[in-house]
């Protein structure tokens, strides 16, 4: 285990936990806020790739496609939110659950019919597609960098909204005791259609930050959507804090234990069975994780107040 592959294995963590933030924090405050099960989150981070690999091949140019993206996506999620979400806030989580796992059906089949089945690639922007040396021998492609620093840019916005502006009060009053807020006179529903549609830009710029490393495809955004609802969990339903230091930590498990679970496993075992148990041991971590931080905080680490 060399300390150049530690660092870059640290990296690609930090890399995927802000993804996960990007991804969670707008599902959590839409769980907390709304106590609404939205299943059709992940599309939205789908949608974001999707639209701005469209919009790269109108304009030319990433920049111009990544505001239009989640301009687009942002308008799509206020969409989805008046047609058919809004009409569901009222009924039991089995409706959530039904209701937006058709919508992820039929997304998922739509774009296919939009873009077809085969993997679509968003062009890396030519300024950040060199590599930066962080050590003697040791590359590390400096958009990985951009999409870290973005997250954690986006993080600190965040955190200056929700603690420190009257839309960001509101938010937070609402997911301690939504009915209180809106009998205090708060349009309950403007304000759960801005939870909403934000959350969804969030996701979209998540799916266009990852764009450039990964293949756009049809379900792309299932697999994240069942790491974010393990980031609210452990972190907290409602609170931005506790997705933030759970996405971190989700995705720092995930990438080292996938790295070095059978590296450490040859410490106490044979090579041939750490090889088969590493891989099994380290799909699991971050279930594992959810479990242990369950079991001494059932309302996960930094729960919103009142929860």
């Amino acid at each position: 285990m060399s300390s150049s592959l530690f660092l870059i294995q640290i990296l690609n963590g930090l890399q995927l936990g802000v993804l996960l933030f990007l991804i969670a924090a707008g599902l959590t405050l839409v769980f907390g806020v709304m106590d609404f099960i939205n299943l059709a989150h992940g599309v939205q981070y789908m949608l974001g790739a999707y639209l701005a690999v469209a919009f790269y091949s109108f304009t030319g140019s990433f920049l111009p496609a990544l505001v239009l993206a989640l301009a687009a996506t942002l308008a799509f999620g206020l969409l989805l939110e008046f047609a058919v979400f809004r009409h569901l806030y009222d009924r039991d989580h089995l409706d959530h659950v039904i209701a937006t796992f058709g919508i992820i059906l039929f997304l998922n089949h739509g774009v296919k019919l939009v873009w077809g089945a085969a993997p679509l690639s968003l062009p890396m922007p030519e300024l950040f597609s060199g590599s930066v040396k962080l050590a003697d021998g040791l590359l590390y492609p400096v958009w990985r960098l951009v999409v870290i620093a973005s997250g954690l840019l986006v993080a600190v916005l965040l955190y200056v909204v929700v603690a420190h502006t009257r839309i960001g009060m509101l938010v937070r009053a609402g997911a301690n005791n939504a009915a209180m807020v809106s009998a205090l006179g708060v349009n309950i529903r403007r304000l759960f259609m801005i939870v909403f549609g934000f959350g969804a830009m969030l996701a979209g710029f998540a799916g266009i930050m990852i764009a450039p490393i990964l293949s756009v495809e049809p379900g792309m955004g299932d697999t994240v959507l069942i790491l974010a609802f393990v980031v609210i969990v452990i972190g907290g339903i409602g609170s931005i804090r506790g997705a933030f230091v759970a996405a971190l930590l989700i995705g720092l498990v995930d990438t080292l234990g996938r790295s070095f679970s059978v590296d450490i496993l040859r410490l106490v075992m044979g090579p041939s069975p750490a090889r088969t148990v590493g891989p099994a041991i380290a799909s699991m971590l971050i279930y594992l994780l959810m479990a242990l931080v369950l079991y001494i905080r059932p309302t996960g680490l930094f729960p919103a107040k009142g929860r």
